[in-house]
């Protein structure tokens, strides 16, 4: 199996993202399941151990064995599965990749191929959704490339939608990550920027920034404003302090089912990339919040914490 892909980028910038653990963590895994390299021993004969993490806590593990390597131009590994601590799964099978780094008169060309030992495992990896997971990662490639804030800077809040029930929604704010988690997790700083569209108030805001700890907020317009109150609330699912928060999130007061939002920070460069990533149970829902304006609101209450941070 053959994947081309064309980046307007140096070949030396995009050889440095796949060789560099920090970058390529950020980009590896699909949406939802990014990876963790533990161990990157980049040398002829070494190991790169990685755990991809779903938003419900799910884990999977793998390895690569550095084969060959031509600096600057390519490196070949054995691609295959493992246990928690790093040993290879026997019970799945491995494969040969090749990474081939190609400058370009537009910037630069990444071709990898993956061998298979035979065509039962490939159409079994396959099935498992390898070429869809492989092509979703390759797409969050850009922004490693050009930076954060050439990728997002000034464009407001941005909205991908990748499928029936998934969506991203990302914004870049000109200050620390650590200030950035702080106002997604504590309710006095949250109550500062939160508020949504103008005319509107938090009257409740409510949560426990821990796995099995539950969030609670409401709204409510001012005088001179139409709209009737509402909020959301949910349980949180997985927290991984300063860089990732997952939690559930259903209407108060409705029946509807539940949503999960997949937060996201990364800093570089003094600013704070914020990634959600939207799990909704079906496209009708999906389709029902996104009609509510969502996107504005969300603008303006991120406006507000842009303004926090460069106080």
């Amino acid at each position: 199996m053959t994947m081309v892909g064309e980046f307007p980028a140096p070949v030396e910038r995009l050889w440095s993202a796949f060789t560099d653990p920090r970058q390529l963590e950020r980009f590896w895994g699909p949406p939802g399941w990014p990876a963790m390299f533990t161990d990157f021993d980049f040398v002829p004969g070494g190991l790169a151990h990685y755990t991809m993490t779903s938003p419900r806590g799910e884990r999977s593990s793998g390895y690569w064995e550095f084969i060959s390597i031509e600096d600057g131009s390519g490196f070949d590994v054995i691609d295959g599965f493992a246990d928690d601590a790093g040993s290879p799964n026997d019970e799945m099978p491995s494969m040969r990749m090749t990474f081939r780094f190609i400058a370009t008169d537009e910037g630069s060309r990444l071709v990898t191929t993956t061998y298979f030992p035979d065509l039962e495992q490939m159409e079994q990896l396959a099935q498992m959704g390898m070429v869809e997971g492989a092509t979703l990662a390759m797409g969050q490639l850009d922004r490693v490339l050009i930076g954060l804030r050439e990728f997002a800077q000034g464009k407001g809040t941005q909205l991908e939608v990748l499928g029936d029930t998934h969506v991203r929604i990302t914004r870049l704010i000109d200050g620390p990550r650590e200030l950035v988690w702080r106002a997604h997790t504590e309710p006095e700083l949250m109550r500062q920027w939160l508020k949504g569209p103008d005319g509107w108030t938090v009257t409740e805001c409510e949560i426990d920034p821990v796995p099995g700890g539950t969030h609670r907020m409401q709204w409510a317009p001012e005088e001179g404003t139409e709209g009737e109150p509402f909020g959301f609330e949910g349980d949180v699912l997985l927290v991984d302090a300063p860089a990732r928060a997952v939690q559930t999130e259903r209407m108060i007061g409705l029946p509807a089912p539940e949503n999960v939002n997949d937060l996201s920070l990364v800093e570089e460069d003094g600013a704070t990339l914020i990634t959600i990533l939207v799990e909704y149970p079906d496209v009708a829902t999906r389709d029902l919040i996104l009609g509510t304006g969502m996107v504005d609101g969300m603008e303006a209450s991120y406006a507000r914490l842009d303004a926090i941070a460069q106080a």
